[in-house]
């Protein structure tokens, strides 16, 4: 395949030599001519491991060459891969003037040519970026709609500084998002010969991803350098103890507690984060990430209640008590909390929860539901039916395959507040509004 590679910072340098070395016949272009003189001269305007060996005889076998000029690199290509930075700004917001730049110019390159023309946006952007800004400046300078005399994918990269060319052949996984799979088809084509996973997805997620592994990156590293500064002043082996952590990939390392959904609760993880924050201040530690879980989890059961409260109806069922399927443990749990709240704020709350019967409950779960709210027991419903039949809003705090024949149940004029996902609910006649969804 004929590729241009614009921008040849670290991940173009790197993508248009691994590319080359694949046998793609590879111009990259840089608005800084120095670059382009270094690759044609066999050098690397980078510093990254085999990289500079590769550079120099792909070049000597003129598989690969480099221009100053954007439009040359763009008419001699079927496809073009945007590699530019997106600094940021004091602010904070992302300067996107060199993606906005290379993209006017991809749009004046490929104006008249008959031949399909396919670019592919790898330098980190928000989400909606390639939407409002890489398309437009396209058709404005193309004359051309998009999915017709061009198409635009979004592609990531994983490559970390310093192994950027191994992590190139072996990605966590290579993404593509696409508005139709026939336009990915020739992104795809790139990476053939990788034995690693493929999503093809939405631009837009695609766009994200990028972002969410980032700042997961980031949490893990803060995460771990908290626990290990909490870990050396309580005289704990702080590597010792990330590795056996580490060892569980039931729930530590795995998908566990990764999917979006209400607030945590229950009786240990408030009263264990709790504990810790107040080890770390017997110890005169700031741990700010581990301090700000608490609140982020109370902002998190906010949003839970504005959305009911935004319905602007007062007759409340909810679905759901307990802090998790399965227990009838009702200790802090953020439905608890929720219910609270409604009542304080007015409304006319039912509840069915299968697992909570009040008669059945001691110990210090019946003494904190007690002073939470005392006069539960005329909340409670012995069927979810009739709190579907006798109320406005349905709080869904779990999965509704619990509830067999609530999607039959529900009406057109009734709105179902999701804390927990219903996909078996969807196409109800009730109106649905998700809490991260």
């Amino acid at each position: 395949m004929k590729i241009s590679v614009l921008g040849l910072g670290y991940v173009g340098s790197v993508t248009a030599a691994c590319l080359a070395k694949q046998g793609h016949e590879v111009v990259g272009a840089d608005a800084n001519p120095r670059k382009a003189e270094l690759i044609n001269s066999g050098q690397t305007p980078v510093l990254e491991p085999s990289l500079e060996e590769m550079v120099r005889d792909l070049v000597r076998d003129k598989r690969l060459r480099a221009t100053p000029d954007t439009g040359e690199a763009v008419k001699a290509s079927d496809l073009s891969l945007v590699c530019v930075g997106t600094p940021s700004l004091k602010s904070g917001r992302l300067d996107l003037a060199a993606v906005e730049r290379v993209s006017r110019e991809i749009g004046q390159a490929i104006r008249g040519r008959t031949e399909f023309h396919t670019t592919v946006v790898r330098s980190t952007v928000l989400p909606g970026t390639v939407e409002t800004l890489v398309i437009p400046a396209l058709e404005a300078e193309s004359g051309k709609r998009a999915g017709e005399g061009f198409a635009v994918c979004y592609n990531p990269e994983f490559m970390r500084e310093g192994t950027a060319v191994a992590d190139f052949y072996a990605p966590p996984f290579t993404v593509i998002g696409a508005s139709e799979e026939r336009h990915a088809e020739p992104v795809a084509s790139l990476y053939a010969g990788l034995n690693q996973p493929m999503v093809h997805t939405s631009i837009r997620l695609a766009e994200m991803l990028k972002y969410v592994c980032n700042a997961y990156h980031a949490l893990k590293i803060t995460f771990a350098n908290e626990v290990g500064t909490l870990a050396r002043a309580a005289g704990v082996d702080s590597h010792e103890l990330m590795r056996v952590f580490c060892s569980d990939q039931k729930l530590n390392i795995s998908r566990a507690y990764l999917e979006p959904g209400f607030a945590f609760g229950g009786s240990c993880l408030p009263k264990d984060i709790r504990s810790l924050l107040y080890h770390a201040r017997e110890l005169d530690l700031s741990v700010p990430v581990l301090e700000a879980v608490l609140p982020s989890n109370q902002s998190h059961l906010r949003r839970g209640l504005e959305l009911v409260l935004s319905t602007g109806k007062k007759r409340v069922g909810v679905l759901g008590l307990s802090f998790k399927p399965d227990t009838d443990d009702l200790r802090e749990s953020p439905m608890v909390d929720l219910v609270k709240t409604l009542l304080g704020e007015g409304c006319e709350v039912k509840i069915y929860d299968p697992k909570v019967e009040l008669s059945a409950i001691v110990g210090a779960n019946k003494q904190f539901i007690e002073q939470t709210i005392p006069h539960i027991g005329a909340l409670l419903c012995s069927s979810f039916e009739r709190v579907v039949k006798e109320t406005e809003v349905i709080v869904l705090g779990r999965d509704p395959r619990e509830f067999p024949g609530l999607r039959e149940l529900l009406r057109p004029e009734q709105v179902v507040v999701e804390l927990a996902r219903a996909r078996s609910l969807e196409g109800s006649p009730a109106r649905h509004v998700g809490i991260c969804w």
